[in-house]
Formats: C-alpha cells, sequence, structure tokens
C-alpha cells in the first residue's frame, strides 16, 4: 500500500533525528569564534519542527559545564520554533558555554544518544551570528528537505472574513513550502481593507523579515515582506493573510482552513487558538 511522504514525516516527529552536513558552519558571539567546523548535523529533538545545529566537541573552541539553570520540561505536542530552546525533548544533558565572562546559561546540549556522543547542539539564539559557509542565517538552521515555492498564477483569490471582502485577486502568487499550508501573496493594491501597521516583526530563515498589518478588526492578519532573502525576492511588497482566520476562495471554491500538526502548531505559536 502507498504512503503519502507528510504521513511519513509526522511519524518520524516523534524521534531524535539529525542529519550531518558539509556546509562550514561558523558561529560567533561577543566578537569571538565560537565554532568553526565542516563537521557540523541538523539535530531534531522529538516533535521539534525546526532543527539545530550540533557541533563536534573538537571544533568547539570554548568550554563547556554542566549547567547552572533549572531544567525545563517541554510541553506537551507539537514544539513550534517559538518553544525555547532548553525546553528539551529527549534524555540528555543542557551545558553552560563559558565565553571569556560570560556563561551562557544553557546554551548548549548534549543528548544521550551515541550517534551524537561527540557533538554538542548548539542553542540559536543564544549567539550573535551564524554563517552557513559565508551566508548569515536568520530565525533558525536552514534544511535540506525544506522548499519554498513561489509560483504566480492566474487564479481568482477572494479573501473574506465574516462575510466581508478583504482582498479580491486575479494575479497571485502562490508559496508552496514543505510541511505548511499553502499561503496566497497578493499585490497591495488588490487589498480592499484599511491596512493598520502593527509593531510584530518575525523573521523566516527562508523568506526573510516581515512586517505585519492588522486588518477587519483582527490584529497582525496579514504580513508582507519588504526586502526578502534572495531566494524569496518575488514575494517583495506583496501581501499575505493568515488563512487560518479567514475564508479563502480560489476559482471561487472555498477552502478548507490549515490542519494538522505543523498547522496547529503555528496556530498555537501565534495565538490564533
Amino acid at each position: 500500500m502507498s504512503t503519502k511522504m507528510r504521513d511519513l514525516w509526522s511519524e518520524g516527529l516523534s524521534l531524535l533525528r539529525y542529519e550531518p552536513t558539509e556546509m562550514r558552519i561558523r558561529v560567533r558571539h561577543g566578537g569571538r569564534v565560537i565554532a568553526d567546523t565542516t563537521r557540523a548535523a541538523l539535530v531534531w529533538e522529538p516533535l521539534r519542527v525546526v532543527p539545530s545545529y550540533a557541533v563536534p566537541l573538537a571544533d568547539l573552541s570554548v568550554d563547556l559545564a554542566h549547567s547552572s539553570g533549572e531544567a525545563v520540561p517541554a510541553p506537551d505536542g507539537i514544539l513550534h520554533p517559538g518553544i525555547p530552546f532548553a525546553a528539551h525533548s529527549s534524555d540528555g544533558h543542557s551545558m553552560d558555554l563559558l565565553v571569556g565572562d560570560d556563561r551562557l546559561a544553557g546554551a548548549g546540549f548534549r543528548p544521550d544518544d551515541p550517534e551524537l556522543a561527540e557533538y554538542v547542539v548548539l542553542d540559536f539564539n543564544a549567539f550573535d551570528e551564524w554563517l552557513e559557509e559565508d551566508q548569515p542565517v536568520l530565525s533558525h538552521p536552514r534544511e535540506p528537505y525544506h522548499r519554498v515555492d513561489i509560483r504566480p498564477s492566474s487564479r481568482a483569490v477572494r479573501i473574506e472574513l465574516d462575510g466581508v471582502v478583504l482582498a479580491e485577486s486575479s494575479r497571485p502568487t502562490f508559496v508552496f513550502e514543505t510541511s505548511l499550508p499553502t499561503r496566497f501573496y497578493l499585490p497591495r493594491e488588490d487589498i480592499v481593507a484599511e491596512l493598520e501597521p502593527s509593531e510584530l516583526r518575525t523573521t523566516c530563515a527562508y523568506k526573510g523579515r516581515a512586517i505585519y498589518y492588522s486588518a477587519g478588526g483582527r490584529k497582525n492578519l496579514m504580513w508582507s515582506y519588504p526586502d526578502p532573502l534572495s531566494d524569496a525576492r518575488d514575494l517583495a511588497g506583496l501581501v499575505a493573510v493568515y488563512d487560518d482566520l479567514v475564508d479563502v476562495y480560489v476559482d471561487g471554491e472555498l477552502r478548507g482552513r490549515p490542519s494538522g500538526p505543523v498547522a496547529q502548531a503555528l496556530q498555537q505559536e501565534f495565538g490564533l487558538v
């Protein structure tokens, strides 16, 4: 019997997963190189949807010490990017990194797994800069099995909230992103609703830094990438909406609201449920 690839991916979420990479990975903090390696691995703890980088102990240029902080239990369910690194879902030991006079509490983790025995997993947000080869990395490590396919379309898209039309376009851009709901990006001129700038800012490792708008009485309902990363440059200036909260019609047909573990995790992260 055939198996949907997405189902296989979902089944693996409960496992501790890793993938070696040949990219040169550099980590800097406080003007100091923390690690410089071509032997890093991407590590997903159980139920984590985005990876962390693990570096060989031999390629770490600072000392480690057992963590001085208290353990943080991982919450039940999918661990979205908003769940802190310190909430570990696999057995292991939290480590502090000693960087000069600074002690970065819990910035490292050594899983109790024989395949990762000589590695330390690092908290992406604990350090000033990450580089893959010579390119800065935003938000979190990018993974080799994640795609973002951006496709212009002539299909008709209408977005409604409680029966009120917020946007209508015959020139949308569809974004198909691995394991995420399809998103619809529309020209600003095709947004009927009044957009109120929001203070919220988020960063996507694949698309760049997003700004948000409130619309239709809903806070942070829409977002845009004014200056996206090079791989997502076709999204510049377009506006997207959380399908989770609105009715989206494509060629006159109402789509279902996003569902599944990743969609639910995103809804939890952004307070949509």
